[in-house]
């Protein structure tokens, strides 16, 4: 039998390379929501909204939307259409702590499994479904979302456009990161992203979700910075001389699409990854050795099999921790 080790793919606490930014100032907004602000050009456009901190411990976005609104209403006001910044789950955010930063990314439940009009109307209750509640009207409002998220383990950025044909091409028009992956979503809980019109193919409704790389290294706020900037070029409501003094002059890498086809889901807690393999690791041939679970071996389904934002943070029985998928 093939013996696996644990590698790359670490529950180790990284270095913490950032900080949570003060965002205090930005409580009351403009729109009878706590920590949303509106910006309304006045002239007919879409409604484009930039939303940070799904997770209370995922710093960047709220690093790039802390950095937006400091630029004041006027700089940032959009020349058509709306535009729309928002802290989400700011309860969580506010009990982060670098001396145990995986500890914070919920209060009650995960924030970004809550969104269905099933879930949300319904009557049980936790400080993230309130909190979807209150954020529920102008989320029903927008056209386009962008939802900024990291991840626990090193990872290349990712955008993930949902398994519909107009998330792919929003995600290609914004140009950035290389790598596009389109899923399903999650099956214990639907993700904002995939909220309501977001996921009907016959609306133009569109939503992203970036994730920027691991949670606290600096890298994912500059992955943050540019994605936020290639969205609003795509979304087309901003001053096209202010996007571009903020957007690399260096074109980005072509793009892949990965299509998700499976997700791995822990039988033990005794699950450990292949040598070697990381986040978008690919595996040449059917039958390469992923992981072992346990006294059983994970194998490749398929040849040139990519590996989707592996982790063993908190690794337990019936808990997804990698997801694979093909190249197209």
């Amino acid at each position: 039998m093939t013996t696996a080790i644990t590698t790359t793919v670490t529950t180790m606490t990284p270095n913490i390379e950032i900080f949570a930014p003060d965002i205090e100032p930005w409580r009351n907004g403009n729109t009878g929501i706590e920590f949303v602000h509106t910006f309304d050009s006045g002239r007919p456009g879409p409604h484009a909204m930039i939303n940070a901190i799904t997770h209370g411990n995922e710093i960047c976005g709220a690093i790039a939307v802390d950095r937006l609104l400091s630029m004041g209403a006027e700089k940032i006001r959009p020349v058509r259409g709306k535009l729309s910044l928002s802290f989400a789950n700011v309860e969580a955010f506010s009990r982060f702590n670098p001396a145990d930063p995986h500890a914070t990314r919920f209060v009650d439940e995960d924030f970004n499994r809550v969104w269905t009009a099933e879930t949300l109307d319904a009557a049980r209750d936790s400080a993230e479904l309130r909190r979807a509640r209150e954020l529920r009207p102008i989320i029903d409002e927008v056209d386009l979302l962008l939802d900024i998220h990291s991840m626990h383990s090193p990872h290349g950025p990712v955008m993930i456009c949902g398994p519909l044909d107009k998330g792919i091409v929003f995600a290609q028009k914004v140009g950035t990161p290389k790598h596009i992956v389109s899923d399903v979503g999650h099956a214990n809980g639907r993700r904002m992203r995939d909220y309501g019109d977001f996921s009907d193919p016959a609306s133009a409704k569109n939503a992203l979700l970036v994730e920027c790389g691991q949670h606290w290294g600096k890298s994912a706020v500059a992955i943050a910075w540019q994605t936020v900037w290639r969205y609003l070029k795509a979304a087309g409501i901003m001053d096209p001389a202010l996007v571009e003094s903020h957007i690399d002059r260096a074109p980005p890498p072509a793009q892949q699409v990965i299509h998700v086809t499976d997700a791995i889901i822990a039988r033990t807690a005794d699950f450990k990854f292949a040598e070697g393999l990381n986040g978008l690791s690919m595996l040449s041939k059917k039958g390469d050795l992923i992981a072992t679970d346990d006294k059983d071996e994970v194998r490749a389904p398929y040849d040139n099999c990519v590996l989707v934002m592996p982790t063993l943070i908190h690794v337990k029985p019936g808990l997804t921790v990698v997801r694979l998928g093909r190249v197209k």
